[in-house]
């Protein structure tokens, strides 16, 4: 279905990984994002080998943000439909709820009748009870000819309801919705025909709205098989941001904001595959008299006019993180730390251009939040497997929660007591769990851990699906 030769960048492939002894891959559904037609779209693809394409709580977690990155960037989305329904054993964490399975529909009817965002659904397998209206809320339905069921109950419980005998193609299968009810609009001889036809309905789609054409694009100045090697195995080690970026953005046209004022924060316009951006990113290391990958003032400050800037001008903005949180003291409370940083918070929170996250070490404490942190809805959110996103480190936690403890036992000259040990070490150890980057995409924190290498490649498919949303054209209140 997907253009051959282009990228798909899968959304919450580690989901659920470490939940239910391992049976739900991937929650048993792909998201992610590719081009159909050489156009951007948003795919959600039901996975019948893992319990027949049943629904797990993290099934609807995958689906809606499927459908609100479609929502965010006006995007096409494509639902490929074969889905045995809820899974039963686990209806109390998908049936109720505000964001329980009956949203996946809410968004479906707000794509329809009110942000007109194309959806198109392929059922090419079972879709019963409530997942039929999925497929029933899409602009267009297309059915396999003697695969596609689609019913508000299969046979058995048909039978059991009314005691009538039936097979599935006569109760709910292609020809029967595309002849006799009416529900489905085009049947297919089988898959592969399926396909074609959905490539067909993106080749009559309306152009999007017209974006500023690219300029000339120009390959990063050093190799992105080298990126390996720029950030230290110690998370707590310093190196050097640029070496990074210029792995990754353009080789031309690459401009430090403000070098020499707050240059613990990086902030330059650039480009990305010929798109202009504004890019954010924490420098690391001892920048004196600062500690770089802390937030200050007057960062605060710089970084807020920053963003007012790129809002000005319809720049869209990179952020990097690789920050520790902001700095304490009274030096800094003078200066108006709390201020500034709410400056620099409420900027990037009503910016309108698309915000792109990607978080390659700490994301630590408000600097996290205040670097377009994933609460605040950036348009996306990616990282390396060596991201760190949590309130504080194991370190800084066990000194804020044993402190008193310890200096209780230096006073009293002995040892420290076995059972304080073992709290600290399993504070440092749970800390660690927390703080790894599996943790955080298995529960939806970033949408996808990605090879440093094919960053460039990523953010790029990521900044141009998010282009496709008109400048200035906000989302519907009861959406947020």
């Amino acid at each position: 279905m997907l253009d051959p030769g282009t990228r798909f960048v899968e959304i919450g492939l580690l989901i659920a990984y470490d939940l239910y002894d391992g049976q739900a891959p991937a929650a048993g559904v792909v998201t992610g994002l590719g081009r159909i037609e050489g156009r951007p779209a948003v795919i959600v693809a039901n996975d019948a080998t893992v319990k027949a394409g049943a629904w797990w709580p993290e099934t609807i977690t995958k689906i809606l943000r499927a459908q609100e990155i479609a929502m965010r960037n006006r995007t096409p989305i494509v639902y490929l439909v074969d889905s045995a329904g809820v899974n039963l054993p686990f209806q109390d964490g998908i049936f109720p709820g505000q964001y329980g399975a009956g949203r996946i529909f809410f968004y479906n009817s707000l794509m329809r009748r009110k942000l007109r965002v194309p959806q198109i659904a392929a059922v090419m397998g079972p879709c019963i009870a409530g997942g039929a209206y999925l497929p029933a809320l899409s602009d267009v339905i297309l059915m396999v000819e003697k695969t596609s069921f689609m019913g508000l109950g299969g046979p058995n419980l048909v039978k059991g309801a009314t005691g009538q005998l039936i097979d599935q193609e006569t109760l709910g299968g292609a020809h029967l919705h595309t002849a006799t009810s009416g529900v489905a609009h085009y049947m297919a001889k089988n898959d592969e025909a399926c396909l074609d036809m959905i490539r067909a309905r993106f080749r009559n789609l309306a152009a999007p709205p017209e974006r500023p054409a690219r300029i000339h694009t120009s390959a990063p100045a050093q190799p992105a098989d080298s990126i390996y090697s720029v950030l230290p195995a110690d998370h707590r080690l310093p190196y050097n941001m640029e070496d990074i970026l210029h792995r990754i953005l353009d080789r031309d046209d690459f401009t430090e904001f403000q070098p020499e004022y707050a240059p613990e924060m990086l902030c330059a316009t650039a480009r990305l595959s010929g798109h202009p951006v504004a890019v954010i990113a924490n420098r690391r290391g001892f920048l004196k008299p600062r500690i770089g990958g802390i937030i200050y003032a007057e960062t605060a400050r710089k970084v807020a006019y920053f963003v007012e800037l790129a809002e000005r001008q319809g720049t869209p903005i990179v952020y990097v993180q690789d920050v520790s949180g902001f700095m304490v003291g009274q030096e800094q409370e003078s200066a108006g730390i709390i201020r500034a940083g709410a400056e620099m918070v409420e900027t990037m929170s009503c910016a309108t251009v698309p915000r792109i996250v990607l978080t390659i070490n700490h994301a630590s404490g408000a600097g996290y939040y205040a670097m377009a942190g994933q609460g605040f809805d950036p348009n996306f959110t990616f990282s390396w497997p060596t991201a760190r996103i949590g309130v504080m480190e194991g370190d800084s936690a066990v000194q804020a929660l044993f402190a008193a403890d310890l200096e209780k036992a230096k006073q009293q000259g002995g040892a420290i007591p076995d059972e304080l040990k073992e709290s600290i070490a399993r504070t440092r150890a749970d800390y660690e769990r927390w703080l790894d980057a599996k943790y955080a995409a298995a529960r939806g924190h970033c949408d996808a851990i990605i090879d440093p290498k094919d960053t460039r490649e990523v953010l790029t498919l990521a900044l141009e699906v998010a282009m496709q949303r008109p400048r200035g054209e906000a989302l519907p209140l009861e959406i947020l």
